[in-house]
């Protein structure tokens, strides 16, 4: 016989504690019973195992065919034997006989018992948490740091733990064992045998948009009531970040509604997300206003909207372009991403000569980029043409190449320019110039030829 009173006991704290039910540990004991049991006295035996609830024990039964002849011990029982178990057995009837003395089933086929109770008991466990946090999924969550593998977080959120992975980690907080964390529940799994996050059913994130949303949404009843939503958010992790908002009521202020009085909104999402920078922007259904409001605080001069390709370019006077790229790019990144199209940030100046075909033809030459072609035309190299003629050490200096990259470059541009260099490519003024200085051009390529 197997188990005592004790185990009745055993199984309602367990169930209690872990939130299991009752049905499927009862289910995980008696098919390690059956595991064990067939371990011990052979795997062909027809073996049921019932848990009795009222005598708080698991009784098992063995059943074997009633035949004339006995040849297999473990599927057979000879009519004889069956009358002394009951006396109306008859042939080819199936006998259940019950097992008293399993009570010592060995070492091995206890600990095959003990592992088939613990792999049902967490498969328990798993469909316990996820019927417990999936519809919390995509929301925020409160823990306290447990402890740290290899760079991943585990965060325990009172009834389990969650995985809050290195990437899903704001780079400048640093949080110790014991500190309390917010993060955004990203994902709750079912089965965690398979993908990146193995043995985690409940996946964390500090960085994603949805944690700004979310962060923005607890700080401003506007949003929670629908009056105020957020279109769209883009984040860089601890160093800045931009939302959209709109309103629904003409009298609303989107933007004065997330920042607060004094600012007080704002600062409790900046304060959360350690002094990442948030710009509030104003969303329109025009792409043309819309990025001239996403690029704030530059000023935005012009904008030219192609649908087709979902591309702008964004013209902005000389001494804005630095403030509307942003450091690394990162203002204009985040606003590409914000509105989800492409966006080509240009000065004025660079506009302009944009405009003019023979800037055009220094663009068009390969190993030639917008930045180096400002520093040629400058130099009054302002075509293809002569670009390919000027000479190599200037070259160099100008372009701020090696040698091989200056005659590769002068090659290109033979290949872009026309068969007359010229001269409709430049103004009147431009072209007197040129005009002017014949001996100079006549040695720069005959210090090329000599070269």
């Amino acid at each position: 016989m197997v188990g005592t009173d004790s185990l009745k006991r055993i199984v309602d704290q367990i169930c209690r504690d872990k939130g299991i039910d009752r049905g499927l540990l009862i289910d995980a004991i008696e098919e390690a019973v059956r595991s064990a049991v067939r371990k011990k006295y052979g795997s062909r035996r027809e073996i049921e195992v019932q848990f009795s609830e009222d005598l708080g024990e698991i009784e098992v039964f063995q059943y074997r065919t009633v035949v004339d002849e006995v040849y297999d011990e473990e599927t057979e029982i000879s009519l004889e034997d069956a009358r002394l178990l009951d006396p109306e057995a008859e042939l080819d009837d199936d006998l259940g006989e019950k097992m008293d003395n399993i009570a010592d089933l060995g070492r091995i086929a206890a600990q095959s018992a003990k592992q088939v109770i613990i792999h049902r008991m967490r498969d328990a466990e798993r469909d316990v948490i996820y019927e417990m946090y999936r519809d919390r999924e995509g929301s925020i969550v409160n823990g306290i740091v447990q402890r740290f593998e290899r760079g991943d977080m585990v965060i325990n959120l009172g009834r389990t733990d969650a995985l809050l992975p290195r990437d899903g980690q704001i780079p400048k907080r640093s949080f110790k064992q014991g500190d309390r964390i917010r993060a955004f529940l990203q994902e709750v799994r079912r089965d965690t045998r398979e993908g990146r996050y193995r043995d985690s059913q409940l996946i964390l994130s500090r960085t994603c948009n949805e944690f700004l949303v979310k962060l923005f949404e607890m700080e401003v009843p506007e949003i929670a009531e629908g009056i105020v939503k957020i279109m769209g958010a883009s984040r860089e992790p601890g160093f800045r970040a931009k939302i959209a908002v709109s309103s629904i009521e003409s009298d609303v202020d989107p933007v004065g509604a997330c920042v607060g009085l004094k600012g007080s909104r704002v600062q409790n999402v900046v304060q959360e997300l350690q002094g990442e920078r948030i710009d509030i922007v104003p969303w329109s259904p025009d792409p043309a206003k819309y990025v001239y409001n996403a690029l704030a605080p530059a000023e935005v001069s012009m904008v030219i909207v192609d649908d087709e390709r979902k591309a702008l370019t964004v013209v902005v006077p000389d001494d804005q372009l630095s403030l509307a790229i942003g450091r690394q790019g990162q203002n204009v990144r985040l606003a590409s991403r914000l509105l989800g199209w492409k966006i080509d940030v240009k000065s004025e100046q660079r506009y302009t000569n944009l405009e003019n075909p023979g800037y055009r033809s220094l663009v068009q030459v390969e190993g030639v980029d917008e930045n180096m072609a400002d520093r040629l035309y400058g130099a009054g190299i302002l075509t293809s043409a002569l670009l390919a003629a000027a000479d190599l050490e200037q070259l160099m200096s100008l372009a701020r190449i090696d040698e091989e990259k200056a005659r590769f470059i002068q090659q290109a541009a033979e290949t872009v320019a026309s068969p007359d260099p010229a001269s409709t490519d430049v103004s009147e003024e431009e072209e007197e110039e040129v005009e002017q200085e014949p001996p100079r051009e006549s040695e720069d390529n005959q210090s090329t030829d000599q070269e």
